[in-house]
């Protein structure tokens, strides 16, 4: 049987593996998922992806064929093992999908795939997240992927059905509150998260994400590592610099600061802008945004399209600066987006603050100055006066466009095996790759347990799967600059994400606790976390 939250051998394992040592916010959980204006107009990276795979499939015009049937029926198959008793006793229908139907198409079949069999006998994936279905149009679809085959849907009527075998999440949209209860033994969940650790920090507690199975995070260690998905490919690194480091010494001659901050999302966990705040008492710094403004955007670029279009006069406007003041709204190891890699990409210097392990990824070792390497904002600032002044020193952080300067063997092979492409009509975008990852792992173990049942004393189950920190664990959000015993308590950054981490994991462990006791009912989440803490203060 799958590991699983409501698994009775393994209630015990997941008893142990509760985070309790830390102290109770005092109020329930609340969950407040701010969104970065410069940002609004993709709602997420993977929602902009899904919108352009529809568009360009729209464009090319595929021929959709639509084959009826009827999912309630169990039929043997041809090239796989026909089912035994256990699969027919583990598939039966449910009067619920009696009107669904599955469309079929001519879809990319991997080598070594040699599933033939029909739609009615497939196990069913199921995107709970409804609004990121990566297949158009229709809410349901085969797919014939690198080993097997699988029906995916988003109709959340095969949630209980016994041939769904694993329901796919999107970590932005997951509330322990709203978990598909009860959860049954047979089924495993999956996790896509590619967004901010701050769009859910329940994800970055340890119970928060053992209760998934499968991951595909930014992090590198997840089961489907999305860790360059903001840099569509090597190329784009190599593209020509915009602007010449002559025209640039040219406009800081007509007055343009050295140093470019453009934010329009204040209230981060990473807490920038008290960084930028004091770094801005010894350099200039040019902000745009909402955060800090101290100049105003030409009109044509105030819409924030341009910027996350890449429009070209919004290009064309920030490759001027010498430097790029390039901070991520959350630090976790490994999330990294287009604040590093666009101004690499323009020939521009970032100065970085973000993923601690950025230097695992960077081109080589002199393509971008890392502020946590300066024990001060004032220190980083007389380092960029001085390599503003320099042309020879500032145009080695350049080299890396030379593709013999290009040193890191972890970037190149990261970008050449990664399966999934971006803006790559030749390969799957990260969703159907996750999918099909998904498909092939549940296939693989739907047949291990056959081959146990069949001879247990030669095959032994296969070895329940379970995420642990190191697929998405994130660090408690700290002060961008000082100590936070010297932060007023009336600070705003203060009130909310130190808050807003600890009541996350409060959902977290209370999200296990349902799991443990087979709840069907997820709004009884406040109820178990108010348990828990009755058990915490009576040391329990």
């Amino acid at each position: 049987m799958l590991l699983s939250a409501t698994s009775a051998s393994h209630s015990a394992f997941w008893r142990e593996q509760v985070v309790t040592e830390r102290s109770l916010c005092g109020r329930k959980c609340t969950r407040t998922t701010a969104v970065d204006p410069l940002f609004s107009a993709r709602r997420s990276s993977a929602r902009e992806c899904l919108r352009r795979t529809e568009n360009d499939m729209a464009t090319q015009g595929r021929k959709v064929a639509v084959l009826w049937f009827w999912l309630l029926c169990v039929v043997p198959c041809c090239a796989q093992e026909p089912m035994d008793l256990g699969d027919r006793e583990a598939f039966q229908p449910q009067s619920a999908l009696s009107d669904m139907e599955f469309s079929a198409v001519s879809s990319y079949r991997g080598p070594g795939n040699n599933d033939s069999r029909s739609n009615k006998e497939l196990p069913i994936l199921l995107w709970w997240s409804a609004g990121l279905f990566p297949h158009f149009p229709g809410d349901r679809e085969r797919i014939d992927c690198a080993h097997s085959s699988c029906l995916v849907t988003r109709n959340r009527k095969v949630q209980l059905h016994r041939r769904t075998v694993s329901i796919i999440f999107y970590g932005t949209d997951f509330r322990a509150y709203e978990a598909p209860l009860p959860r049954l033994p047979h089924q495993t969940w999956a996790l896509f998260h590619e967004e901010s650790p701050m769009n859910n920090y329940v994800l970055s507690h340890a119970p928060g994400i053992r209760v998934f199975n499968y991951t595909a995070t930014f992090r590198r260690e997840s089961d489907y590592p999305l860790t360059l998905q903001w840099l569509p490919s090597l190329e784009y690194l190599l593209s020509p610099t915009a602007v010449s480091l002559q025209e640039k010494n040219r406009w800081r001659r007509a007055g343009l600061a050295p140093v470019l901050y453009m934010q329009s999302h204040c209230d981060v966990p990473s807490d920038r802008d008290r960084y930028v705040q004091e770094l801005m008492k010894y350099i200039e710094v040019d902000s745009y945004g909402k955060c800090l403004n101290n100049k105003p955007l030409p009109e044509r670029l105030e819409d924030t399209g341009t910027a996350t279009g890449e429009d070209s006069q919004f290009m064309s406007f920030v490759a001027r600066y010498k430097f790029h003041l390039a901070m991520e709204n959350g630090l976790c190891p490994d999330y990294m987006t287009e604040k590093l890699w666009r101004p690499l990409h323009q020939g521009c210097v970032p100065v970085y603050r973000g993923s601690p392990s950025v230097a695992d990824w960077l081109p080589n070792d002199h393509s971008a100055v890392l502020i946590d390497d300066f024990p001060s904002p004032r220190e980083l600032a007389e380092y960029l006066r001085a390599l503003d002044g320099d042309d020879s020193e500032y145009a080695r952080f350049l080299e890396y466009k030379d593709p013999g300067h290009i040193t890191n063997v972890r970037l190149l092979e990261g970008l050449q095996s990664r399966e999934w492409g971006v803006n790559d009509m030749s390969k799957p975008n990260y969703l159907n790759g996750f999918e099909c990852f998904v498909c092939d792992q549940e296939n693989r173990r739907l047949a291990g347990q056959r081959a146990h049942r069949r001879a247990p004393e030669r095959h032994p189950l296969p070895p329940p799967r379970m995420a642990n920190s190191s697929h998405m664990g994130c660090p408690l959000p700290t002060p961008g600059y000082g100590n936070i015993e010297d932060i007023p308590s009336s600070d705003g950054w203060l009130q909310m994400w130190p808050q807003d981490y600890w009541q996350s994991l409060d959902q977290a462990e209370g999200l296990v606790s349902l799991l443990q006791h087979n709840e069907s009912d997820p709004g009884l989440l406040w109820h178990h976390i108010q348990e828990l803490a009755v058990k915490r203060t009576r040391g329990q």
